[in-house]
């Protein structure tokens, strides 16, 4: 797994979400390493490491993600998830609670994900996704021009979309094993609907639910039914930023992201 530790003190954990990278936390960096180990890996499968051709299960993943935290002997840590990391950080939290020390939900994750997506666009490529090797070829002709109709989706100011952007994004969706990563992870969302969405009030962490209030992949009102499914949950709506906050809205997003990290005992 390839990833970045930056800084000293209490360790976090950054988790991008289906598809993303490293990336998506580039501007939480230097605000959050200045008082706390920022560890921001790029999950097996997505960015720079490794992607193996096995079942991306949630488990799978969740036991990946642990192990990770072994090797760098961080015995427990406070998880920021966005996305489908949201889901990972919540995972952890029940399969794992003893790892976790706080969670922060960017974005995500519901239960009856399907139901719950705002997006005709990604509701239809998860539900009617063509071949495995049609992907890799339309991705190989359309290119930069398929990775900006995605990232205009996600991102609600494109004005920040520059050809650097969406060429790093492009570079990254090139890697071999990409596109077997995102299908295998798709396939399972079941798994994650039958063995931790039921589970979600079961969450004893301290918990800060941040959400884009353009958010075009979930509704706010998603993420405020989240607040009450949580016990020990509070949410906060970015007020300039879709699904990405962290990204296109930092200003907003850090010191949210510090107070709660700094506020109270966690449990």
């Amino acid at each position: 797994m390839a990833y970045l530790d930056n800084g000293d003190g209490p360790p976090v954990i950054l988790i991008h979400g289906l598809g993303g990278s490293m990336w998506h936390w580039e501007h939480q960096q230097a605000a959050l390493a200045r008082s706390y180990r920022t560890i921001t890996p790029d999950l097996l499968g997505s960015g720079l490491s490794e992607k193996p051709e096995r079942p991306y299960t949630p488990t799978f993943l969740l036991d990946t993600l642990r192990t990770f935290m072994d090797n760098l002997n961080i015995q427990k840590a406070s998880l920021i998830g966005s996305s489908m990391g949201a889901g990972i950080a919540m995972g952890m939290s029940l399969k794992f609670p003893a790892r976790v020390t706080k969670l922060v939900l960017i974005g995500g994750f519901p239960s009856g994900i399907l139901d719950n997506l705002q997006s005709s666009r990604t509701g239809r490529f998860i539900t009617h996704r063509p071949a495995l090797w049609l992907s890799k070829l339309g991705s190989r002709i359309t290119g930069r021009w398929s990775i900006k109709l995605i990232l205009q989706e996600i991102i609600h100011d494109h004005a920040r979309l520059s050809p650097m952007v969406v060429e790093r994004a492009q570079h990254l969706l090139s890697q071999r094993g990409f596109f077997h990563a995102i299908y295998s992870q798709l396939d399972q969302i079941p798994e994650w609907e039958t063995t931790f969405a039921p589970r979600l009030t079961e969450i004893s962490h301290s918990t800060l639910i941040l959400w884009g209030a353009h958010d075009k992949i979930f509704s706010p009102s998603i993420g405020q039914n989240l607040q009450t499914t949580i016990p020990n949950s509070s949410f906060l709506l970015a007020p300039n930023s879709g699904h990405l906050p962290q990204w296109e809205d930092p200003g907003f997003v850090n010191p949210a992201i510090l107070q709660f990290l700094e506020s109270g005992p966690a449990r």
